[in-house]
């Protein structure tokens, strides 16, 4: 299984988030917001994390845009561009981006052409998902369900938000429990959540792509 931080980078917490990972010899990416970066400390806490070997991925500027409902062919350069701009040398090399997902399912809303468009052009790697928690919502009891989803599927990429901080102090207890139970962590994705990978489509975009009025 593989695990991912969205939101971040949050003080407090994603240093926290660092220590439990560098404890128990995990490696993970953390999906940033472009606007976190304005915070004092964040930019040396990502830092930190590319020092200890995470890698770092592009969350939108604003993490606030559903593209597939939005009708503009200049917002993909505003929130993905902007962000990617605002990582520099922090972002990984394949230009890791995860949409917003309003919750975390998975449909249309995600993308649109032009944004489809943006990735090819600019070469990204487009990361979603197949285990989503709801740590935001559930700070407390999160990990059994996350512990269900991987149980039930051969390869979890699983979603955390790095930017709770009550949800993540139950983080090492997620990692031992899923040890004893035998599963390995990864810090590479499963193909099925990698839509777009360096700018090229391996496959179709059936169910994740709105096609806008302007963007296609």
């Amino acid at each position: 299984m593989t695990l991912t931080f969205d939101n971040g980078p949050r003080r407090g917490v994603t240093e926290s988030v660092l220590d439990v990972l560098a404890e128990h010899g995990v490696r993970a990416t953390f999906f940033v917001v472009g606007d976190q970066l304005t915070q004092p400390g964040a930019r040396a806490i990502l830092e930190r994390a590319v020092a200890e070997g995470h890698w770092i991925g592009n969350h939108t500027m604003t993490h606030s845009v559903l593209f597939g409902d939005e009708d503009d062919p200049g917002l993909p350069e505003r929130e993905v561009g902007a962000a990617q701009r605002a990582l520099g040398d922090l972002a990984h090399p394949d230009r890791l981006f995860r949409p917003w997902g309003a919750g975390g399912v998975l449909g249309p809303h995600l993308l649109s052409r032009s944004l489809v468009r943006c990735l090819a052009e600019g070469r990204y790697t487009c990361v979603l998902w197949n285990c989503v928690p709801r740590d935001w919502e559930r700070p407390d009891a999160w990990v059994e369900s996350c512990l269900d989803d991987v149980a039930r599927q051969p390869w979890s990429l699983v979603v955390l938000h790095d930017a709770v901080a009550q949800a993540m102090k139950h983080l090492a207890e997620l990692i031992g429990r899923l040890r004893d139970a035998g599963a390995e962590l990864v810090q590479e994705f499963p193909s099925s959540c990698v839509p777009v990978r360096r700018g090229i489509v391996p496959g179709d975009l059936d169910g994740l792509v709105t096609a806008n009025a302007r963007g296609g």
